[in-house]
């Protein structure tokens, strides 16, 4: 870690009254997803008329086309409607998926999901163009043991099209009761898939740890979100973990699709020391405020023992936020792949009746200065998970068997063989071999008390589940990130 700097002052986040600075993408399920509902004529009209009063042409252009559509349009229109409908308009302007505006009920959507209060499948999502794609599914929740991946759009619910469809839509669809399905189709590449996920309560845990199973000095921490509990919980890790024999520790971050810019400048000011500088902000003047470690955010508690950082493509905002520092002020190694690039500010503001607007209002700096907007941050040491980590999943509710022919059927097979099994080829042909594989995979999962499938050689829900749980596994038993990871602390 570098000297500190004595003379350094720290500087405490101004935030005002009525506004959160956050780096959060929009989730759907566990991270519960935000966009569309309402906000009072009286509100928007009023924030309308103070924005555009320089421009009042501009401002009774609005209002005579408002005027227009109430008194002659075929059918009554709510004025609810028109207005969202306004808003939803000049905010898509700025093309910027993550600026968005948020009615009652999304607004306490994003309240609860940076409370850390979480339920869903979970996976975030962005804007991509007609449709909305996969921004970063979250480790160890239904998204994630089903194979979503970073940028896989989703153009079916349910077996519906998608195309049109507002994050505010997609969620009205995906959300609902723990514990039933919902259907997704998905274009990755040129590759189109179909998945069903059933949603799940996400624990509002966001930091869990353990010691490595062989080397019981290594403390690993995983970090699935940034939310408001998450610095109070990664101190109690740290502090557990040390009892337990702890002396350097490894802190996951892969998967973590970011949170709220006052936990991440807690979390990265533990493993700094004070005066050193955690990111810097920037707003459209080029004004930028530097953020240095300190018992503001931290409260004296610090992290001196050797640490390692794993990153990923899923890596996002807050997370990047943590992993730059870390890097570049405390010089620890990061390992993984190239992160997700997400290096903007965002600015909840409260328009009242419950109603909030996100726009991205600054950009943030690396210690060193750099922008990883779109870039991501580049790993000290590249390492990654095995290959068939990133297998195609498949839609687990339906049944292959033999004589049967489909690209989902490609996935299967290739499933099999990273397990094990051996399959004559991978060409999507349900023939014998793959029937003869199958029925091995299910003996043996009955053998190691997994669970009772029958031997029968075709992929039912259960064997389709267990496919996917047994995939899993093994990805985690052959983490060559985590490996690495290992390994460079005891060098």
């Amino acid at each position: 870690m570098a000297d500190q700097d004595k003379n350094s002052k720290v500087t405490v986040p101004k935030t005002p009254k009525k506004k959160r600075q956050i780096f959060l993408p929009v989730f759907v399920g566990i991270v519960t997803f935000l966009a569309g509902v309402a906000l009072t004529l009286m509100v928007v009209f009023a924030f309308l008329g103070r924005s555009l009063q320089p421009q009042s042409s501009s401002f009774s252009k609005i209002n005579s086309v408002y005027q227009t559509i109430k008194q002659n349009y075929y059918k009554p229109v709510s004025s609810t409607k028109l207005i969202n409908g306004a808003i939803n308009g000049m905010i898509a302007s700025l093309d910027d998926p993550f600026s968005e505006y948020l009615p009652k009920e999304d607004a306490t959507d994003l309240n609860t999901t940076i409370s850390g209060s979480f339920g869903g499948i979970g996976a975030s999502v962005k804007q991509d163009g007609n449709y909305v794609a996969v921004d970063a599914p979250v480790k160890n929740t239904p998204a994630a043991k089903a194979g979503l991946k970073t940028n896989d759009v989703i153009i079916k619910i349910n077996g519906k099209s998608a195309k049109g469809f507002t994050t505010s839509e997609v969620v009205s669809k995906i959300r609902g009761k723990i514990g039933t399905k919902v259907k997704l189709t998905l274009k990755r590449g040129t590759k189109i898939f179909t998945v069903t996920l059933t949603r799940a309560k996400i624990p509002v845990t966001t930091v869990s740890g353990k010691l490595d199973a062989t080397d019981k000095t290594v403390g690993y921490i995983q970090i699935s979100t940034f939310s408001e509990p998450t610095a109070k919980e990664l101190k109690q890790q740290v502090k557990k973990l040390r009892k337990k024999g702890a002396t350097k520790f490894i802190i996951d971050l892969r998967g973590n699709p970011g949170g709220t810019l006052p936990t991440a400048l807690a979390t990265a000011s533990m493993f700094l020391k004070d005066g050193q500088t955690i990111m810097k902000v920037q707003d459209r003047s080029g004004n930028t405020e530097t953020y240095k470690a300190g018992k503001t955010y931290d409260n004296g508690f610090k992290v001196k023992e050797k640490t390692v950082v794993l990153v990923d493509g899923d890596s996002a905002s807050a997370s990047e936020i943590f992993a730059s520092a870390l890097k570049e002020s405390a010089h620890d190694q990061i390992i993984g792949t190239q992160s997700y690039g997400k290096g903007t500010v965002q600015t909840v503001s409260d328009l009242g009746s419950s109603s909030e607007m996100k726009i991205t209002t600054a950009k943030w700096l690396t210690p060193k200065g750099h922008w990883i907007n779109k870039k991501g941050v580049t790993p000290t040491v590249k390492a990654d998970y095995p290959s068939y980590a990133y297998l195609s999943g498949f839609d687990t509710s339906k049944t292959y068997q033999l004589g049967q022919s489909s690209r989902t059927i490609i996935s299967i097979q290739k499933i099999l063989k990273a397990l094990g099994y051996s399959v004559d080829q991978t060409n999507g042909v349900y023939d014998e071999s793959t029937q003869a594989a199958v029925a091995q995979f299910q003996t043996a999962q009955s053998n190691d008390d997994s669970g009772a499938l029958s031997a029968t050689g075709t992929v039912d829900p259960a064997t389709g589940e267990a496919l996917i749980e047994a995939l899993s596994q093994l990805i985690s038993d052959h983490d060559q990130a985590y490996q690495t990871a290992v390994n460079e602390l005891n060098k």
